[in-house]
């Protein structure tokens, strides 16, 4: 079985807010039973950390400026690690993810073992 990352873009200003406990423990439990799901079929490997909005770009010849990408709105917010028999199979466990529901994205990466 191949491991891959799961990479979820989204707005942050679509994403529900701590401010607000009701939706916010709403979307936890989403995210809960679709970890869930995909935990009992053993293809679970690793949590990633949400991330937050800020940081900095690092590019050649040295050159850091303020990022992510400030000139678009979509940005990291998280990630974690599966494993799938094909990167077909882990596109699939990811039609599920609760950031689609807020017009967010995943990027499905396989890690390269060798």
């Amino acid at each position: 079985m191949k491991e891959f990352l799961l990479l979820f873009r989204a707005d942050y200003e679509a994403m529900p807010q701590k401010d607000d406990p009701e939706e916010w423990q709403a979307t936890a439990k989403k995210w809960q039973d679709w970890i869930g799901g995909i935990a009992a079929q053993d293809k679970w490997v690793a949590p990633g950390q949400q991330l937050n909005p800020g940081g900095k770009v690092v590019k050649t010849n040295g050159v850091i400026t303020d990022g992510p990408y400030t000139e678009i709105k979509e940005t990291l917010i998280s990630y974690c690690t599966i494993k799938a028999e094909s990167l077909e199979e882990a596109a699939d466990l990811a039609t599920g993810c609760p950031i689609l529901t807020v017009g967010g994205n995943v990027e499905v990466r396989e890690i390269d073992a060798s």
